[in-house]
């Protein structure tokens, strides 16, 4: 967790109580967004066997139909703002094979 004194100047809380509420939130923020840097990562690598099963055996690198499935499942799960952080996602997992 946080070694730093959470204050209301660092969090933008009026009081004490509120700046640690957010300083523990935001430590909790920090590390889901660790845990999510690693699953993307973990997505990349695994795209990237993918792609080089599909190649290999004469394939093309990108599926769009498995990628049009991947975006409607983000959309249904996050609405519009999820179409956009699939289409980021997918281009970080399309390859550097």
């Amino acid at each position: 967790m946080t070694t730093n004194t959470v204050t209301p100047e660092k969090t933008g809380a009026r009081t004490d109580e509120a700046a640690t509420l957010i300083g523990d939130a935001r430590d909790r923020i920090d590390a889901l967004d660790d845990r999510i840097i690693g699953l993307i990562q973990e997505r990349v690598a695994v795209s990237a066997v993918i792609q080089e099963a599909r190649i290999s055996s004469g394939g093309r690198r990108v599926n769009l139909a498995r990628e049009m499935e991947v975006l409607g499942h983000y959309r249904d799960a996050l609405g519009k703002p999820g179409t956009a952080l699939a289409m980021t996602m997918l281009e970080l997992c399309r390859g550097r094979i």
